[in-house]
């Protein structure tokens, strides 16, 4: 188990790296684009997409909260800054999400000895499991927060048919219903033990849809 921890560390630092390698690649033709957009519009082309989230909407949008309490005009000079904090918080939610993956596969293993345990190792054992819950749904949130609240994308058009962007949403969806029917499954296993098998299920569907939404958005 020791080793396993180790291992799971080293892997976790080499996934940020990566991360973080990619982004400042993509960052410099980001920048590029924004300032070409701006420049050749002389000021005239719309500086937000027509469509965002509704989480985007209500920050960043015309008449979002930045806008109208004057923290964030919106202008070409603003927009650019904005884009970078949108580097920054994106960055950040791809990080989270390897610590979530990391609290994720100890979680399972947690569960795994859990289902099997009796006595004091039960005990012990369901408190760490509970503790590990409660650390993943926090840097779980923190994960979404970082990706839905985060400043709009640059306008640009859209691409047609299926793409990463696209499996990573719908792999969102689930696995954050995934997410949720496994917390309320194992508020209601105390009461109804049958529930368990159900429960198992939920987390396994949930882990593995987070970590093709993961896997998906590096190819």
């Amino acid at each position: 188990m020791k080793y396993f921890v180790i291992l799971l560390g080293c892997l976790l630092i080499s996934l940020t790296a990566w991360t973080q390698d990619t982004t400042r690649v993509k960052a410099s033709s980001a920048d590029s684009l924004l300032t070409e957009l701006f420049d050749s519009a002389s000021g005239t082309q719309p500086l937000l997409p027509d469509r965002m989230v509704f989480t985007q909407r209500a920050f960043w949008g015309q008449k979002g909260l930045l806008r109208l309490t004057g923290l964030a005009p919106l202008n070409a000079e603003n927009r650019q800054k904005e884009l970078k904090i949108r580097r920054t918080m994106l960055v950040s939610h791809q990080v989270m999400g390897f610590i979530t993956l990391a609290g994720f596969v100890a979680q399972g293993i947690l569960g795994s000895q859990l289902y099997n345990a009796k006595g004091a190792d039960y005990t012990r054992l369901h408190d760490t499991h509970e503790t590990v819950g409660t650390i993943i749904n926090y840097t779980y949130g923190t994960t979404a927060l970082l990706s839905l609240t985060a400043p709009p994308p640059l306008i640009g058009k859209r691409e047609r048919g299926l793409n990463s962007i696209k499996i990573h949403k719908y792999l969102a969806i689930l696995h954050i219903a995934g997410m949720i029917t496994t917390n309320i499954l194992a508020r209601k296993i105390g009461q109804n033990p049958d529930l368990k098998p159900y429960h198992r299920a939920a987390a396994y569907t949930t882990f593995a849809a987070f970590t093709a939404a993961m896997v998906v958005m590096k190819f």
